[in-house]
């Protein structure tokens, strides 16, 4: 086992905004039987960190804490490497590079190490720096869940992506193309080149166009930043097909929840003994990264101590798909929901040899009526949990 030593960590004792974030030397965690102790050398910034942050909506705080933050440290995304093991891990070794969502063991990656579960976590890609690792697992699984709640997506389907330039629907973008769809971006002006760079065959821009007041219909409607009425995706729906919001603001959450036809299903548990969601689809988003099929956007990269400047930069709504930050003093913000990260990674700064942070959207779940108050805590929620909680994002097929 390795020896402890304190490490540096952005910490915040009360709920607030980013001014209440302080770097503070705290005790390095101690992993259990299944867990994996991991050096942080990246982590990515996400939506459910700001909700966290700020305890807003008020019911969050019904599992984070009433009065204060039960667990400190934000951080969902990471990617780093592993340096020590719990008794019962035998798939890493010391040294592996991994990365993982955090957001189903307590989060805690903006920190110099984390304590993750194993099945929480996959070997990074090869190909990726750190960097580049952290900003993908929240967001492309996500992405990877939401298309396959349609059912098989084959060749020549016509897909739309809304929100198409933020964490998820770049993501979500280059998925249903790889799985032979002709796809519809729909981004800001600022976008339209990086949905173009990113394979979108057409593209439109919001500010000029309405997509759901022309004569276009698609198969599958995918909601990365819902901000629309759900009766405006229905008429731009071809009928059999569907439409599945999995971003978007709290109203847009609550209202999905309220009014979905859906809502009286509960929830299609999946509790079976096979490999964690988390696990499985994202080895399968790492066979996609080292075939190139999927290129993850990285918009910029902070220093850990610079988290709150991370923030308030995530918050102004002016940068791409995601954020990151290299080692024990770097953070990462992803882009927000209806931007997108600069296609150039390989212009974003290396930062394979420190930690970074990067941020994403977050994802809405329709659940039902007798759980509304849990609705917003859904939302912020790793996927594979809510499924087993009963909390799913279930297609909206249109007869």
């Amino acid at each position: 086992m390795k020896e402890k030593h304190p490490m540096q960590a952005m910490v915040y004792r009360r709920y607030g905004g980013p001014e209440v974030l302080r770097l503070e030397t705290v005790a390095e965690p101690t992993p259990g039987p299944n867990d994996v102790l991991v050096q942080v050398h990246a982590a990515s910034l996400n939506a459910a960190d700001v909700y966290l942050l700020k305890g807003e909506p008020a019911m969050l705080r019904l599992s984070a804490g009433l009065r204060e933050p039960k667990r400190p440290i934000l951080g969902v995304d990471i990617a780093g490497k592993v340096v020590a093991l719990g008794s019962h891990v035998t798939q890493f070794q010391p040294g592996d590079a991994v990365y993982g969502d955090l957001s189903g063991c307590g989060c805690g990656g903006f920190a110099e190490y984390v304590c993750a579960r194993a099945d929480a976590l996959a070997l990074k890609p090869d190909g990726l720096t750190f960097a580049q690792a952290a900003s993908v697992p929240l967001a492309a699984v996500t992405a990877l869940q939401g298309l396959r709640l349609a059912g098989p997506i084959t060749a020549g389907q016509q897909v739309l992506i809304h929100g198409a330039s933020g964490g998820v629907g770049t993501f979500a973008l280059q998925l249903a193309k790889s799985f032979g769809a002709t796809v519809t971006a729909v981004c800001s002006t600022r976008n339209v080149e990086l949905a173009r760079a990113l394979g979108a065959d057409y593209v439109i821009d919001y500010t000029q166009a309405d997509f759901t007041a022309g004569g276009q219909r698609y198969d599958l409607i995918f909601v990365a930043n819902g901000n629309r009425a759900l009766a405006d995706y229905r008429r731009a729906v071809r009928r059999g097909g569907c439409c599945i919001v999995v971003g978007g603001d709290i109203g847009t959450i609550m209202r999905a929840t309220l009014l979905g036809p859906l809502l009286s299903l509960g929830g299609n548990t999946d509790a079976s003994g096979s490999p964690s969601p988390s696990q499985r689809d994202l080895t399968f988003i790492s066979g996609l990264l080292d075939s190139g099929a999927l290129v993850p956007v990285v918009d910029r990269c902070f220093p850990l101590r610079e988290l709150p400047e991370a923030l308030r930069y995530r918050a102004a709504g002016t940068h791409a798909a995601k954020s990151s930050s290299r080692g024990k003093d770097v953070a990462a913000v992803p882009p927000a929901a209806t931007s997108l990260p600069s296609l150039g990674l390989r212009d974003a700064p290396d930062t394979s040899a420190g930690g970074t942070v990067a941020a994403e959207t977050r994802y809405a779940a329709p659940i039902p009526l007798g759980r509304i108050g849990n609705a917003v805590e859904a939302a912020a929620m790793y996927w594979p949990e809510r499924h087993h909680d009963g909390f799913n994002t279930w297609p909206q097929r249109l007869q």
